[in-house]
């Protein structure tokens, strides 16, 4: 018989495809939008006659209704990855949860370590070569049907046709159950300030030419729509939805530098809106591929400046990362995280990055923690993590020590749990002598990108996690510097003073940091600026100083016409500052503002005063006026 005829016999009904699962087998169901909706009702409608059955998956956007409890008896659900519709049955012990990385399942499945008897898919019809396509979820199901020794297939024309490795022969497939149902759709949600904030943030690490991963959700969606202005972006992602379509329209994706499928997109599987499905289905653009291949950390390193974006549920202050639980309860799964976070480090140019919002529960509680949740799992280790990205900013964990993991991760908490954080820290000490930490919102509008001597610089206002660098700042300085600032001999920089600098409202109290801006280094502070309110006067004290090799280039003036800005933004009356008769460029820094200043010599010292606004001042919480 012709491959044809041969499919036509194996068409049935799906009461007697089902009736063909033996008791007690593992029954594999595919994955995501590729859900078999018509057989997996079919199997629970056939309940009875099955005992001790195990249904092995990965996130399902459908009914799981073989959790129910009156199925006991009948069906123990396995995951792979926790999704809402198994979630109560797993917390209630009546189903399971397999800890493990998406880039092994398929190899696993194959040696049985995980066994697979039994394989449920979604398919579109054969094509006139005898093969049908498993559509929009490649990811672990070839990987099933391989290790199967029954393969029930649903075929559906709604099924999009997805170029790449989903092809399967028709022979390889026992049964089919024709069954148009609609492709099941994950519509994305809208877009709150936080997420675009902190897509906002995640687009600043994306360069041109970078190759993305991106998931399913608020945060990936907003990082997809603050991608518009990047150029030549390659994708090579385990999944993806709508956020996609905008940025390969507007011409952002093209792949050219992609070193793996170049000019394609590569995936496992993706769902979304009835829109997504129609744009993938036979779309040469795109081609699909096994978990183990997309999620292959070797794979992921060979992209070019490969980006990989993750979320999490708590990040503590060494850096380890929980996504899979909420405390002692298995909330979702380990997914493809550590295969791309993994990927992305070993990735020349590669930044392997962990986005989430800074509080859950409405605002109740942190997800930037002392500790994790007792019972928490650690899905990335405190060594793999990279970049932490929130609301609040973003830090760079590599290389860095606990005490300066702590600091950066204080300074990108929300405010309104700083202070408790940095209490934890002390007590672990994590974290030793600092005690303040800002309680208001960095203010971004006060950065500015400033060139000097050829040379790029930012200028910004200071964080907590500065602390290192404004130590190195000092003692890189030389004597007459520290003296024509301090107007003393310093050997050491006190503590005290140290804190100064850290303690911040960015409004009555404000440090500004200029630091080198270069691809391939460390930024360094080779400026600081301050100004301190004095309540009873309304007046601020000022201070500036650079370091020794870039003074003369304008780095000085650049800190006091923004630390200006502030202060008048800030309705600061007046700014004060003591000098030395023999610092000139100081002198010359006040008297270049054009500001009427005020000034009376003491001995060797002018206490100079630069006079802003009237006394009575009023708060002001708007936007800092562009300079």
């Amino acid at each position: 018989m012709s491959w044809l005829e041969r499919y036509g016999h194996k068409c049935v009904p799906a009461s007697e495809a089902i009736a063909q699962i033996p008791k007690g087998k593992s029954i594999f169901v595919a994955s995501g939008a590729a859900e078999p909706v018509t057989l997996v009702h079919e199997l629970v409608a056939q309940a009875d006659r099955f005992a001790d059955n195990t249904v092995r998956h990965l996130l399902t956007l459908g009914p799981a209704p073989y959790v129910d409890p009156r199925y006991e008896s009948n069906f123990r659900h396995s995951a792979f990855f926790i999704g809402a519709n198994v979630r109560d049955a797993v917390h209630e012990g009546r189903a399971d949860y397999t800890p493990v990385f998406l880039s092994q399942i398929p190899d696993l499945i194959r040696a049985r370590r995980i066994p697979i008897d039994v394989a449920l898919i979604h398919v579109a019809p054969p094509d006139k070569f005898g093969y049908v396509n498993v559509g929009v979820s490649v990811d672990i199901v070839l990987a099933a049907i391989d290790a199967a020794k029954l393969v029930i297939a649903q075929v559906n024309e709604n099924m999009p046709v997805i170029f790449g490795s989903g092809f399967v022969a028709a022979d390889a497939i026992e049964f089919f159950v024709q069954a148009d149902d609609p492709l099941l759709e994950h519509p994305p949600e809208p877009l709150d300030d936080v997420a675009l904030e902190i897509g906002r943030n995640v687009a600043t690490l994306v360069e041109d030419q970078s190759t993305v991963q991106v998931g399913i959700g608020q945060i990936p969606d907003a990082v997809l729509k603050a991608l518009t202005a990047k150029r030549d972006l390659g994708v090579w992602t385990e999944m993806f939805s709508d956020g996609l379509l905008e940025l390969i329209e507007n011409g952002n994706i093209t792949g050219r530098y992609k070193a793996l499928h170049p000019n394609k997109i590569s995936s496992s599987f993706t769902f979304g809106t009835r829109k997504l499905y129609d744009y993938v289905n036979r779309n040469p653009l795109f081609t699909f591929h096994p978990s183990d291949l997309i999620n292959n950390p070797i794979n992921v390193a060979s992209q070019y400046k490969m980006i990989a974006i993750n979320s999490a549920l708590q990040v503590d202050l060494t850096g380890q990362v929980c996504a899979d639980s909420i405390g002692t309860r298995f909330y979702s799964g380990i997914g493809g995280q550590v295969d791309f976070i993994r990927g992305a480090s070993m990735c020349e140019g590669g930044k392997p990055i962990i986005a989430l919002r800074s509080t859950a529960r409405g605002g109740e509680i942190s997800r930037i923690c002392a500790t994790l949740d007792p019972g928490a799992g650690v899905v990335t280790s405190r060594g793999d993590v990279n970049y932490v990205v929130t609301e609040y900013g973003i830090v760079d964990l590599q290389g860095k020590s606990v005490r300066e993991r702590a600091l950066a991760l204080v300074g990108i908490a929300a405010p309104e749990f700083r202070e408790e954080l940095l209490s934890a820290a002390n007590q672990r000490r994590y974290v030793v002598g600092v005690r303040r930490a800002p309680k208001t919102s960095y203010p971004k509008e006060y950065e500015r990108r400033i060139q000097a001597g050829g040379d790029g610089f930012l200028l910004r206002p200071i964080r907590i996690q500065d602390e290192p660098k404004l130590s190195e700042f000092f003692y890189g300085l030389s004597d007459d510097t520290i003296f024509k600032r301090w107007m003393r001999e310093l050997e050491r920089l006190p503590r005290e003073e140290l804190e100064n600098f850290l303690d911040v409202d960015y409004q009555d109290k404000l440090t500004l940091v200029v630091e080198t801006q270069h691809p391939d280094a460390e930024a360094q502070i080779v400026g600081v600026a301050r100004y301190q309110l004095d309540p009873a006067t309304e007046d601020a004290q000022a201070t500036v100083v650079v370091s020794d090799e870039w003074q003369g280039r304008g780095l000085g003036s650049a800190l006091f016409d923004q630390l200006l800005a502030a202060a008048r933004h800030n309705r600061v009356s007046a700014l004060i500052a003591d000098i030395l008769t023999s610092n000139g460029p100081m002198l010359h820094v006040f008297h270049k503002s054009g500001l009427p200043l005020e000034s009376e010599r003491r001995g060797n010292i002018y206490r100079v005063k630069a006079r802003l606004h009237p006394k009575r001042r009023r708060r002001n919480t708007g936007s800092l006026p562009s300079m």
